[in-house]
């Protein structure tokens, strides 16, 4: 019996360290695996390197798209117990980049478009349509001749407006000269003092065109699976500050398999001839107490997007 345990007990300890030893030898081919993955990767990168930085086009594009459908029938526990909701949205970041060794010329489109609808089904006159929500257009073209590889003289065309309601109305067309400095590969900064704003709107009493300062700054870039970008779009007016404005978006997108991810969008805006014609729209009372550039609330307006995310 003694000479059985001692046996057993040999044997496991046997066991247990050639299993030792055999974790220890994955481990390390592991990491030598690891380290030729490493160095593999740092060549592609250096490779691709030296292909961003030759002339020509570079064009990309990548995307978010959100949604949720919903349907309840006899559930009491709410207030609207029979109805049907649901979201729809997507944005798409598009780029068409030509860059040559004595001028560029850069395209972007940018655009975010939402959906929503709740249908009360308990209710005949309630709308069971999905009604637009988020609606975010903007497309723009900069031109520069180089006067060295960070500064360039260029003129810049700019338009943005909303396509699913009130298509140009507003709508904005910025067109202007000035400088633009590349302080880094992907980061674009255009200060343009000689710029005219075009507004587009049938309310002409609030919307009004002038001559100010266009301030554009773009961050765009991928890394591995991570894609993002960020834009910075100001005009300062020189006839008056409630004729300027300024609009903020970011977008990023992380593929998780192949060509499928996940994304977030979010967007800021500051706008006070917007502010004044919702109010203006929205108003009910005497006309001597209707708002005014100097009364009305401009608050910042803002939207995101959340959602599975395609790249193209």
């Amino acid at each position: 019996m003694t000479k059985k345990l001692l046996f057993t007990a040999v044997l496991m300890l046997s066991m247990s360290f050639g299993f030792s030893q055999t974790k220890e030898e994955l481990q390390a081919q592991k990491a030598e695996k690891q380290a030729e993955a490493d160095a593999a990767q740092a060549e592609a990168n250096a490779l691709q390197a030296q292909i961003d930085a030759l002339p020509g086009w570079r064009v990309g594009a990548f995307g978010v798209i959100g949604g949720s459908l919903s349907n309840f029938n006899n559930w009491y526990a709410q207030g609207t117990p029979n109805n049907s909701s649901g979201n729809i949205g997507f944005t798409v970041n598009g780029y068409a980049n030509l860059i040559q060794e004595k001028f560029f010329w850069r395209n972007a489109l940018t655009t975010n478009l939402n959906w929503t609808k709740l249908d009360d089904k308990d209710n005949p006159d309630d709308s069971d349509d999905f009604e637009p929500t988020t609606d975010v257009f903007n497309i723009s073209s900069l031109y520069g001749r180089k006067l060295s590889e960070k500064f360039a003289i260029s003129g810049l065309m700019e338009y943005r407006t909303t396509i699913l309601n009130n298509f140009n109305d507003p709508g904005y067309l910025d067109v202007g000269v000035g400088a633009t400095w590349t302080p880094l590969e992907n980061l674009i900064v255009v200060i343009h003092p000689l710029n005219y704003n075009f507004v587009f709107a049938d309310n002409d009493t609030v919307f009004e065109s002038s001559l100010g300062a266009k301030i554009v700054a773009d961050y765009t870039r991928q890394i591995g699976a991570i894609a993002f970008k960020s834009n910075l779009s100001m005009f300062q007016s020189y006839e008056s500050g409630d004729l300027s404005n300024w609009t903020w978006t970011n977008s990023f997108s992380y593929t998780l398999w192949k060509s499928i991810g996940v994304g977030f969008d979010f967007g800021l805006r500051n706008n006070k001839q917007e502010a004044l014609n919702f109010a203006l729209a929205n108003f009910v009372g005497a006309p001597e107490d209707a708002p005014t550039f100097d009364t009305v609330d401009n608050d910042l307006q803002s939207y995101y997007t959340l959602g599975l995310t395609y790249k193209f």
